[in-house]
């Protein structure tokens, strides 16, 4: 005994958006350059705002006297800090995306960040140091960026990207 056949549309084929003009994907290309320089200058920028909030939130908790005051004046410059530091990250790394337009974007805004990152942590010729072990806060706004930047990275690498 044989079933009968469902009747099925057929959607008819979309035919193939015709190719771009040259002086269009010149500056598709041109736009996508800056992009990505404009994303290389925001992770340097955030990255140095970090570690300028870091180091006078820090200063400004070593100076208060002890106790309540003191604790709750930390605590709520840590919890900011690392609000402003998640935000700024979710940001330049969504503009690196939208601006570049490709996966691996997010490294355009996480590299400089983690390289001056990593630079505050070394004394300069005069000794100074933006970033000393001793500054939890700032340890916890290297954490949060880290963090952020990561996940941020591996969902730009797992989601398909949009067609356009």
């Amino acid at each position: 005994m044989t079933l009968p056949a469902v009747p099925m549309s057929v959607a008819p084929e979309q035919q193939p958006a015709a190719p771009p003009e040259p002086s269009g994907r010149a500056a598709d290309l041109a736009l996508r350059v800056a992009g990505g320089v404009v994303a290389v200058w925001a992770g340097v920028l955030v990255a140095v705002l970090d570690l300028l909030y870091a180091t006078w939130a820090w200063e400004v908790v070593k100076g208060r006297p002890g106790g309540a005051g003191k604790a709750l004046t930390g605590t709520a410059l840590a919890l900011g800090g690392i609000a402003a530091v998640v935000a700024l990250t979710v940001l330049v790394s969504e503009f690196a995306n939208r601006a570049v337009g490709t996966r691996w974007a997010a490294a355009l805004a996480a590299l400089p960040w983690f390289v001056v990152i990593v630079a505050g942590g070394f004394r300069t010729v005069e000794g100074d140091l933006a970033l000393g072990g001793d500054n939890v806060l700032g340890l916890g706004l290297i954490v949060a960026g880290a963090i952020t930047f990561a996940v941020l990275g591996f969902r730009q690498l797992v989601v398909p990207p949009p067609v356009r």
